[in-house]
């Protein structure tokens, strides 16, 4: 048994199966999805040994974090094995704007080059992850839709969608008609611009993600799950915290969802105890996977 067996069998449960002779089996099972920030700690010791743990919890599919010219360290090609050789595919890939970070990997620096790595590995997305504090002015809030309606323009012409995902300062107001968020969605191209929904950030700016749904219907292929304990509104397990995620699930279709993926920005547990916890709820609810 290769590699890439062992991890497919052991994701699904069938090691046991597999010993009594029994490895031509039909395993059309729903693979999860995880935002690999969540085990940054685990990824800077050991890359492939995490990609294993993961898949073995059954998670196969990716979100990746910190693009710099490397995936990781590892070319695009090298990374690519990795994915091929482990059954593994990306989804999506977070970059920054480069406003004030002039790195490779941001919008603003090498992007084509970004995107012909991204399509070596086979990303379908790549999103605009996060405004360091010192974008987050209004001189550079102005300036944003025209950088991600530029950045989106190139990415479509490489066959990438591009997209932005939110946190909770993206809420406040603008101006008295406007959050920044509302001021990004209106000055973008719904087609080049669209957006990851992170449901824990929305609900802790008190907002609906419901209402945005409805006023921007279908622009929302892309969410991040995870939950948010009562009163102090840290970060938690899904379905140990607060958020309804079966009414935000039953809206998905207006939502335009392609795509979800569990995040868990920090734990006090173990994180892999943290995923698996979270994994646990989300096969107890079938709104999750339908």
């Amino acid at each position: 048994m290769d590699r890439k067996d062992f991890i497919t069998l052991s994701s699904l449960g069938f090691l046991g199966l597999y010993s009594c002779g029994i490895s031509n089996l039909n395993m059309n099972k729903k693979s999860l999805a995880i935002q690999l920030y969540t085990v940054r700690d685990a990824i800077s010791k050991d890359l492939e040994k995490t990609f294993e743990k993961l898949a073995i919890l059954g998670f196969t599919t990716f979100e990746i974090y910190g693009y710099d010219g490397t995936f990781f360290g590892k070319t695009a090609a090298e990374f690519k094995k990795i994915l091929s050789d482990n059954g593994l595919k990306v989804i999506s890939s977070h970059h920054r704007t480069g406003i004030t970070d002039h790195e490779d990997g941001t919008l603003l620096k090498n992007w084509n080059r970004t995107l012909d790595d991204l399509n070596t590995i086979g990303s379908e997305y790549a999103v605009c992850s996060y405004l360091p504090e010192a974008e987050r002015t209004l001189e550079n809030y102005q300036k944003l839709p025209e950088i991600l309606e530029n950045a989106g323009q190139i990415s479509n012409q490489n066959g990438i969608q591009l997209a932005y995902h939110n946190h909770d300062f993206e809420f406040l107001r603008k101006d008295e008609q406007h959050t920044f968020y509302d001021f990004i969605l209106e000055n973008t191209s719904s087609d080049l611009v669209k957006m990851e929904l992170d449901l824990y950030w929305i609900s802790k700016a008190g907002l609906d993600p419901l209402a945005y749904f409805k006023k921007y219907p279908k622009r929302f292929p892309l969410w991040h799950v995870k939950d948010m304990k009562a009163g102090t509104k840290d970060f938690a397990e899904i379905g140990n915290g607060t958020i309804d995620f079966k009414r935000i699930f039953e809206a998905k279709e207006k939502a335009g969802l392609q795509y979800w993926f569990l995040e868990q920005d920090s734990s006090e547990k173990d994180i892999f105890e943290s995923i698996k916890i979270s994994k646990k709820y989300i096969s107890e609810h079938a709104f999750f996977l339908k």
